[in-house]
């Protein structure tokens, strides 16, 4: 019994100090760029799912989880929601710790989400907080040792569609400064992403919160992230399951088409079975991802 006892307070112990090496920072100094509406019109909500979702981002942050002993290595986590809420939980907080476990310092990024009512040019405002998460990581990497040569993006569903944007759209630059530091990032990991606003295969929720229903073919095309990607993408590691009827699987193997046509040292793996949104869901399958992102990340010298 007295064994028990100290095990419990050594793992509450543990837990405590894992929790105190989370910081918050503001991605923004003052009102955000592109931001018309200056309230805070923030929501979070707890889903009979036990997944806390965000919703009505005005401000938003990045939450650093800190590791015990940082390998240089950085990555930016992008929550998916269909461009209208964040699951901070299930795709932040769950991913960041495993990060965080690795020696790779994470940060979830909350990032403000289209709405035209409260920002102007919204369908690059999720691009534009993204890219100054990145700008913000190399101006302050040493404060967080950080190597400026490995900080990556990481996203989920429509997160994936802002992470696959930052890493073809990075000579755009949205942020509204002179820039010191490249805004490309050093690597891509994309689980189940949207990727395209083309009709075809595009997650329609995510379109129609983006860049709207009827967008003209310029928007549209700028867009559908697999027809910009270049040369100088960054590397990717692309996982998504064949049965997802929310995004289709034919957004990944597009992505990985372009990227193996233009030289993009890329892999992507895709299951049978495992649906949509399948962090903190099935075990089974997030052992398995789990196990090859971080075999792509050990290959590729990240970690």
């Amino acid at each position: 019994m007295k064994k028990h006892l100290l095990l419990i307070i050594s793992l509450l112990f543990s837990l405590s100090i894992f929790c105190q090496q989370r910081e918050v920072i503001n991605l923004w100094s003052g009102i955000p760029l592109y931001l018309t509406d200056t309230v805070n019109h923030e929501m979070s909500e707890l889903g009979s799912d036990n997944i806390v979702r965000v919703s009505n981002v005005s401000y938003p942050t990045l939450e650093y989880w800190k590791p015990e002993k940082p390998n240089g290595t950085a990555v930016i986590i992008c929550p998916g929601g269909g461009y209208i809420r964040l699951a901070i939980t299930s795709e932040g907080e769950y991913v960041a710790k495993w990060f965080a476990e690795r020696g790779v310092s994470a940060f979830i990024l909350k990032y403000r989400l289209p709405n035209d009512s409260r920002m102007e040019r919204k369908e690059i405002v999720p691009l534009s907080d993204a890219q100054q998460a990145i700008n913000y990581l190399r101006s302050n990497a040493d404060q967080y040792k950080i190597d400026i040569n490995r900080i990556g993006i990481m996203g989920f569903s429509a997160g994936g569609h802002l992470a696959a944007s930052a890493s073809v759209h990075f000579n755009d630059s949205y942020i509204g400064t002179e820039m010191k530091y490249s805004l490309r990032p050093d690597f891509s990991i994309l689980i189940y992403p949207v990727i395209t606003m083309q009709n075809d295969f595009t997650h329609k929720g995510s379109k129609k919160a983006l860049i709207g229903e009827n967008a003209n073919d310029s928007l549209e095309r700028y867009f559908s992230n697999e027809l910009n990607v270049t040369d100088k993408t960054p590397p990717t590691f692309i996982m998504h399951a064949s049965d997802d009827k929310a995004v289709p699987v034919e957004n990944s193997i597009r992505y990985y088409e372009s990227l193996k046509k233009k030289n993009v040292s890329s892999a992507l793996f895709i299951f049978q079975n495992g649906g949509h949104g399948f962090t903190m869901k099935n075990k089974f399958v997030d052992d398995q991802w789990f196990f090859l992102l971080e075999k792509w990340l050990t290959e590729n010298e990240f970690l």
